[in-house]
């Protein structure tokens, strides 16, 4: 299995998944302004519990995934960045890319660390990640999330439709 790194920011650190933090991770789903644009309902922790596993297993078998979202200064856990590759039923496809993402607390939210996270985490995948393009993938109406993808470089390429919801499809190179 590949070792998951930690990388360092002025006030994040992200690292692999601790099995203790599980109860703030189902929290975090469990939240309305995280999961708004993110499926629209709260997960409950059963369903948290198959995305916090699934974020190990995207490492072990991708080479890439996900990233923990730790405050520096407190060690609380603020939500995750990274990367997927979640052979989503969407057209035009971005299959077989890094797809980033990223989803933080409610507390956490609106405080720059959104795009700090994946700034660090998109420093990492020009090193170590693969192929020539990062894409994501954002409702048309989550103005701040379609804000911090165009901080990073992303720019629209196509919009989709995924579980019938209009999606904007982003890319960027991956290394710039």
């Amino acid at each position: 299995m590949p070792i998951i790194p930690t990388l360092e920011t002025p006030r994040l650190r992200l690292r692999p998944y601790r099995l203790d933090e599980f109860d703030a991770y189902a929290a975090m789903w469990a939240e309305p302004s995280v999961v708004r644009f993110i499926g629209g309902m709260p997960l409950s922790r059963e369903a948290a519990w198959v995305r916090f596993l699934r974020q190990v297993g995207l490492w072990h078998h991708l080479g890439f995934g996900l990233f923990a979202i730790e405050d520096r200064a407190s060690g609380a856990f603020l939500g995750e960045a990274g990367f997927h590759d979640l052979k989503r039923t969407l057209a035009p496809s971005i299959e077989g890319t890094m797809e980033a993402g990223w989803a933080l607390t409610g507390s956490a939210q609106g405080k720059g660390l959104a795009e700090e996270a994946m700034r660090a985490a998109l420093d990492w995948a020009a090193l170590h990640g693969s192929g020539s393009r990062i894409t994501c993938m954002i409702q048309p109406n989550h103005a701040a999330s379609l804000h911090v993808a165009r901080k990073l470089g992303f720019a629209v390429f196509a919009e989709g439709l995924y579980n019938g919801k209009p999606m904007v499809l982003l890319e960027r190179p991956r290394v710039i």
